[in-house]
Protein backbone atom coordinates (compact mmCIF):
# COMPACT_ATOMS: atom_id res chain seq x y z
CA UNK A 1 0.00 0.00 0.00
CA UNK A 2 1.07 3.33 -0.40
CA UNK A 3 1.12 6.06 2.18
CA UNK A 4 0.66 10.05 0.74
CA UNK A 5 1.06 13.47 2.75
CA UNK A 6 -1.54 16.07 1.19
CA UNK A 7 -0.31 20.01 1.78
CA UNK A 8 -0.67 21.78 -1.88
CA UNK A 9 2.79 23.19 -1.53
CA UNK A 10 5.28 20.30 -1.42
CA UNK A 11 3.50 18.45 -4.34
CA UNK A 12 4.31 21.27 -7.30
CA UNK A 13 1.89 22.34 -10.01
CA UNK A 14 -1.02 25.11 -9.70
CA UNK A 15 -2.46 24.24 -6.17
CA UNK A 16 -0.78 21.36 -5.74
CA UNK A 17 -2.17 19.73 -8.91
CA UNK A 18 0.67 17.54 -9.85
CA UNK A 19 -0.17 14.85 -6.91
CA UNK A 20 -3.13 13.77 -9.59
CA UNK A 21 -0.48 12.32 -11.94
CA UNK A 22 0.96 10.89 -9.28
CA UNK A 23 -2.03 9.04 -8.03
CA UNK A 24 -3.31 8.52 -11.26
CA UNK A 25 -0.60 6.04 -11.71
CA UNK A 26 -1.33 4.04 -8.69
CA UNK A 27 -2.01 -0.06 -8.93
CA UNK A 28 -1.88 -0.11 -4.68
CA UNK A 29 -4.17 0.88 -2.29
CA UNK A 30 -3.57 4.08 -0.80
CA UNK A 31 -4.11 6.46 2.14
CA UNK A 32 -3.94 10.54 2.28
CA UNK A 33 -3.34 12.31 5.21
CA UNK A 34 -5.00 15.34 4.65
CA UNK A 35 -2.60 18.15 6.03
CA UNK A 36 -4.79 21.21 4.54
CA UNK A 37 -9.07 21.62 3.46
CA UNK A 38 -9.46 24.83 1.95
CA UNK A 39 -12.74 25.98 3.93
CA UNK A 40 -13.77 27.87 0.67
CA UNK A 41 -11.87 26.19 -2.31
CA UNK A 42 -11.65 28.08 -5.38
CA UNK A 43 -12.92 25.61 -8.10
CA UNK A 44 -9.81 24.11 -9.10
CA UNK A 45 -8.57 23.57 -5.45
CA UNK A 46 -11.91 21.82 -5.04
CA UNK A 47 -11.68 19.58 -8.09
CA UNK A 48 -7.80 18.49 -6.74
CA UNK A 49 -9.04 17.15 -3.27
CA UNK A 50 -12.17 15.58 -5.06
CA UNK A 51 -9.97 13.69 -7.33
CA UNK A 52 -6.95 12.97 -5.12
CA UNK A 53 -9.76 11.20 -2.59
CA UNK A 54 -11.38 9.60 -4.88
CA UNK A 55 -7.93 7.71 -5.98
CA UNK A 56 -7.47 6.70 -2.29
CA UNK A 57 -8.88 3.76 0.13
CA UNK A 58 -8.84 6.35 3.23
CA UNK A 59 -7.96 9.94 4.02
CA UNK A 60 -6.67 10.82 7.44
CA UNK A 61 -7.06 13.83 8.80
CA UNK A 62 -5.98 15.68 12.54
CA UNK A 63 -8.75 16.66 13.85
CA UNK A 64 -12.64 16.34 14.49
CA UNK A 65 -13.15 19.38 12.69
CA UNK A 66 -11.01 18.45 9.77
CA UNK A 67 -13.37 15.61 9.49
CA UNK A 68 -16.76 17.45 9.89
CA UNK A 69 -15.83 19.63 7.06
CA UNK A 70 -14.21 16.48 4.47
CA UNK A 71 -17.66 15.48 5.23
CA UNK A 72 -19.88 18.10 5.20
CA UNK A 73 -18.61 20.15 2.68
CA UNK A 74 -16.70 17.54 0.31
CA UNK A 75 -19.31 15.00 0.49
CA UNK A 76 -17.11 12.45 1.05
CA UNK A 77 -18.34 9.12 3.48
CA UNK A 78 -18.06 9.57 6.84
CA UNK A 79 -16.28 5.48 6.60
CA UNK A 80 -13.99 6.79 4.25
CA UNK A 81 -12.08 9.22 6.91
CA UNK A 82 -10.30 8.24 9.67
CA UNK A 83 -9.15 10.73 12.77
CA UNK A 84 -5.93 10.43 13.78
CA UNK A 85 -4.26 13.12 16.13
CA UNK A 86 -1.23 15.17 15.02
CA UNK A 87 1.90 12.82 17.00
CA UNK A 88 3.96 14.80 19.44
CA UNK A 89 6.83 13.27 21.93
CA UNK A 90 5.96 11.81 25.55
CA UNK A 91 7.23 15.07 27.30
CA UNK A 92 7.54 16.04 30.73
CA UNK A 93 6.24 18.91 32.69
CA UNK A 94 9.22 21.17 33.84
CA UNK A 95 9.45 24.16 35.69
CA UNK A 96 10.13 27.06 33.32
CA UNK A 97 12.23 28.30 35.83
CA UNK A 98 14.92 25.51 35.95
CA UNK A 99 15.35 25.87 32.10
CA UNK A 100 15.27 29.82 31.43
CA UNK A 101 19.10 30.17 32.43
CA UNK A 102 19.97 27.40 29.30
CA UNK A 103 17.66 29.84 26.93
CA UNK A 104 19.70 33.06 28.30
CA UNK A 105 16.21 34.44 30.19
CA UNK A 106 16.64 33.83 33.26
CA UNK A 107 14.59 36.05 35.78
CA UNK A 108 12.14 36.77 32.37
CA UNK A 109 8.36 36.02 31.79
CA UNK A 110 8.70 34.34 28.95
CA UNK A 111 5.55 34.11 26.36
CA UNK A 112 6.86 32.39 22.90
CA UNK A 113 4.95 31.41 19.92
CA UNK A 114 6.65 29.17 17.33
CA UNK A 115 6.57 27.62 13.84
CA UNK A 116 7.49 28.94 10.42
CA UNK A 117 7.08 33.11 10.06
CA UNK A 118 4.57 33.82 7.82
CA UNK A 119 1.72 36.16 8.16
CA UNK A 120 -1.10 34.35 8.45
CA UNK A 121 0.42 33.65 12.54
CA UNK A 122 -0.89 37.14 13.68
CA UNK A 123 2.49 37.24 15.60
CA UNK A 124 1.66 41.12 14.93
CA UNK A 125 -1.27 41.03 17.60
CA UNK A 126 1.10 39.93 20.33
CA UNK A 127 3.60 42.82 19.70
CA UNK A 128 0.27 44.76 19.74
CA UNK A 129 -0.40 43.78 23.09
CA UNK A 130 2.73 43.73 24.53
CA UNK A 131 2.51 47.12 26.01
CA UNK A 132 -0.79 46.34 28.05
CA UNK A 133 1.15 42.87 29.40
CA UNK A 134 4.72 44.83 30.19
CA UNK A 135 2.64 47.49 31.93
CA UNK A 136 2.26 44.94 34.87
CA UNK A 137 4.91 42.83 33.56
CA UNK A 138 7.78 44.61 33.40
CA UNK A 139 10.52 41.67 32.77
CA UNK A 140 8.20 39.86 30.22
CA UNK A 141 10.22 38.81 26.99
CA UNK A 142 7.90 37.49 23.76
CA UNK A 143 10.15 35.13 21.94
CA UNK A 144 9.19 33.99 18.46
CA UNK A 145 10.89 30.61 17.18
CA UNK A 146 11.12 29.72 13.65
CA UNK A 147 12.73 30.80 10.39
CA UNK A 148 10.28 32.34 7.78
CA UNK A 149 8.08 30.04 5.79
CA UNK A 150 10.17 29.48 2.54
CA UNK A 151 6.98 30.68 0.26
CA UNK A 152 6.85 34.01 1.97
CA UNK A 153 10.75 34.19 1.14
CA UNK A 154 10.18 33.28 -2.00
CA UNK A 155 7.67 35.97 -1.82
CA UNK A 156 8.65 38.98 0.16
CA UNK A 157 12.16 37.74 1.86
CA UNK A 158 12.25 38.87 5.42
CA UNK A 159 9.70 41.80 4.90
CA UNK A 160 7.58 40.04 7.27
CA UNK A 161 9.75 39.58 10.04
CA UNK A 162 11.11 42.92 9.11
CA UNK A 163 8.16 44.65 9.76
CA UNK A 164 7.44 42.72 12.92
CA UNK A 165 11.05 44.10 14.60
CA UNK A 166 10.20 47.77 12.99
CA UNK A 167 5.94 47.42 14.85
CA UNK A 168 7.95 46.32 18.13
CA UNK A 169 10.28 49.15 18.21
CA UNK A 170 7.38 51.85 17.05
CA UNK A 171 5.80 50.92 20.35
CA UNK A 172 9.31 51.05 22.40
CA UNK A 173 8.86 47.55 23.33
CA UNK A 174 11.90 46.41 20.87
CA UNK A 175 13.29 45.14 24.24
CA UNK A 176 10.83 42.67 24.89
CA UNK A 177 10.89 41.14 21.73
CA UNK A 178 13.49 38.25 20.82
CA UNK A 179 13.76 36.38 17.51
CA UNK A 180 15.27 32.97 16.65
CA UNK A 181 14.94 33.10 13.15
CA UNK A 182 15.91 29.34 12.16
CA UNK A 183 14.73 25.97 11.96
CA UNK A 184 15.65 23.98 15.56
CA UNK A 185 15.32 20.55 16.16
CA UNK A 186 13.14 18.47 18.50
CA UNK A 187 15.78 19.06 21.30
CA UNK A 188 16.26 22.63 21.17
CA UNK A 189 12.40 23.07 20.68
CA UNK A 190 11.41 21.55 23.67
CA UNK A 191 13.85 23.25 25.80
CA UNK A 192 12.52 26.76 24.59
CA UNK A 193 8.92 25.28 25.59
CA UNK A 194 9.86 24.27 28.56
CA UNK A 195 11.57 27.90 29.26
CA UNK A 196 8.25 29.26 28.47
CA UNK A 197 5.46 30.44 31.05
CA UNK A 198 3.08 30.72 28.68
CA UNK A 199 2.43 29.66 24.67
CA UNK A 200 0.60 31.95 22.40
CA UNK A 201 -0.61 30.92 19.13
CA UNK A 202 -2.56 34.23 17.76
CA UNK A 203 -3.46 32.59 14.10
CA UNK A 204 -4.99 35.53 11.96
CA UNK A 205 -6.22 32.59 9.99
CA UNK A 206 -9.52 31.52 11.72
CA UNK A 207 -10.06 28.73 9.13
CA UNK A 208 -6.87 26.73 10.45
CA UNK A 209 -7.50 22.98 10.71
CA UNK A 210 -4.07 21.81 12.25
CA UNK A 211 -1.34 23.32 14.76
CA UNK A 212 1.64 21.53 15.30
CA UNK A 213 3.47 24.22 17.54
CA UNK A 214 -0.13 23.97 19.57
CA UNK A 215 0.16 20.71 19.85
CA UNK A 216 3.56 20.00 20.94
CA UNK A 217 2.93 23.23 23.81
CA UNK A 218 0.04 20.87 25.00
CA UNK A 219 2.91 18.33 24.96
CA UNK A 220 5.06 20.21 27.15
CA UNK A 221 2.13 20.71 29.81
CA UNK A 222 2.49 24.96 29.15
CA UNK A 223 -0.39 26.89 29.39
CA UNK A 224 -2.30 28.51 26.18
CA UNK A 225 -3.66 31.59 24.95
CA UNK A 226 -4.64 30.95 21.63
CA UNK A 227 -7.15 32.47 19.53
CA UNK A 228 -10.08 30.61 18.58
CA UNK A 229 -9.58 28.54 15.66
CA UNK A 230 -11.21 25.07 15.02
CA UNK A 231 -7.98 23.17 15.82
CA UNK A 232 -7.44 25.62 18.93
CA UNK A 233 -10.96 25.13 20.02
CA UNK A 234 -11.24 21.64 20.06
CA UNK A 235 -8.16 20.97 21.94
CA UNK A 236 -7.95 23.24 24.47
CA UNK A 237 -11.88 22.79 25.35
CA UNK A 238 -12.91 21.70 29.02
CA UNK A 239 -10.46 24.26 30.53
CA UNK A 240 -7.22 23.28 28.99
CA UNK A 241 -6.42 26.47 27.32
CA UNK A 242 -7.82 30.22 27.24
CA UNK A 243 -9.36 31.02 24.32
CA UNK A 244 -9.85 34.61 23.35
CA UNK A 245 -11.12 37.02 20.36
CA UNK A 246 -8.35 37.88 17.91
CA UNK A 247 -7.41 41.46 18.72
CA UNK A 248 -4.30 42.60 20.87
CA UNK A 249 -6.33 43.45 23.90
CA UNK A 250 -8.12 39.99 24.37
CA UNK A 251 -4.35 38.45 23.75
CA UNK A 252 -3.20 41.05 26.66
CA UNK A 253 -5.92 40.18 29.37
CA UNK A 254 -5.44 36.83 28.80
CA UNK A 255 -2.07 36.74 29.37
CA UNK A 256 -2.41 39.07 32.04
CA UNK A 257 -5.67 36.51 33.82
CA UNK A 258 -2.59 34.09 33.59
CA UNK A 259 0.36 35.99 35.12
CA UNK A 260 -1.66 36.63 37.85
CA UNK A 261 -2.89 33.38 38.70
CA UNK A 262 -0.09 30.61 39.34
CA UNK A 263 -2.48 28.09 40.21
CA UNK A 264 -4.43 28.24 37.10
CA UNK A 265 -1.63 28.34 34.66
CA UNK A 266 -0.24 25.40 36.57
CA UNK A 267 -3.66 23.64 36.18
CA UNK A 268 -4.31 24.68 32.53
CA UNK A 269 -0.95 23.17 31.74
CA UNK A 270 -1.46 20.11 33.15
CA UNK A 271 -4.97 20.05 31.68
CA UNK A 272 -3.17 20.38 28.15
CA UNK A 273 -0.47 17.68 29.37
CA UNK A 274 -2.78 15.33 30.20
CA UNK A 275 -5.12 15.51 26.93
CA UNK A 276 -1.88 15.43 25.02
CA UNK A 277 -0.83 11.85 25.95
CA UNK A 278 -3.54 10.71 23.58
CA UNK A 279 -1.75 12.12 20.33
CA UNK A 280 1.97 10.76 22.26
CA UNK A 281 3.30 8.84 19.25
CA UNK A 282 3.34 5.51 20.35
CA UNK A 283 -0.52 6.19 20.25
CA UNK A 284 -0.46 7.65 17.33
CA UNK A 285 1.95 4.96 15.17
CA UNK A 286 -0.79 2.06 16.42
CA UNK A 287 -3.45 3.82 14.69
CA UNK A 288 -1.75 4.57 11.44
CA UNK A 289 -0.54 0.51 11.97
CA UNK A 290 -4.42 -0.87 11.88
CA UNK A 291 -5.66 1.08 9.33
CA UNK A 292 -2.44 0.22 7.01
CA UNK A 293 -3.54 -2.83 7.73
CA UNK A 294 -6.84 -2.77 6.62
CA UNK A 295 -6.16 -1.08 3.70
CA UNK A 296 -3.11 -3.46 2.63
CA UNK A 297 -5.90 -6.29 2.53
CA UNK A 298 -7.99 -3.72 -0.10
CA UNK A 299 -8.29 -5.50 -3.56
CA UNK A 300 -5.90 -3.84 -5.89
CA UNK A 301 -7.24 -1.08 -7.68
CA UNK A 302 -8.51 -2.42 -10.82
CA UNK A 303 -10.00 -4.95 -8.93
CA UNK A 304 -12.22 -2.22 -6.71
CA UNK A 305 -15.44 -1.63 -7.20
CA UNK A 306 -15.44 0.83 -4.48
CA UNK A 307 -13.59 2.09 -1.02
CA UNK A 308 -14.62 1.38 2.19
CA UNK A 309 -12.30 1.71 5.61
CA UNK A 310 -14.11 0.92 8.87
CA UNK A 311 -14.81 3.60 11.71
CA UNK A 312 -12.27 6.36 13.29
CA UNK A 313 -9.90 5.68 15.57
Amino acid sequence: MVSLQWEPSIWGGEDGDAVLDFVRALKLPAVVTLHDIPHSPTPRQREILVELLDSVVSAVVLSNAASSLLTEAYDVDPFRVEVIPYGIPDLPIMSAETIKASVDLDGRVVLLSFGLLDPGKGYERVIDALPAIVAEHPKVTYVIVGATHPDVIRREGEAYRTSLKARADALGMGAHVRFVPEFVGRVELTRWLQAADIFVTPNADLETMVSGPLTYAMAAGRAIVSTRYPYAAELLADGRGLLVASGPAAIAAGVLRLLANDKLRMTIGARAHEHSRKMAWTRVGAAYQALFARVASTPPRSDRTGSQVSAHV
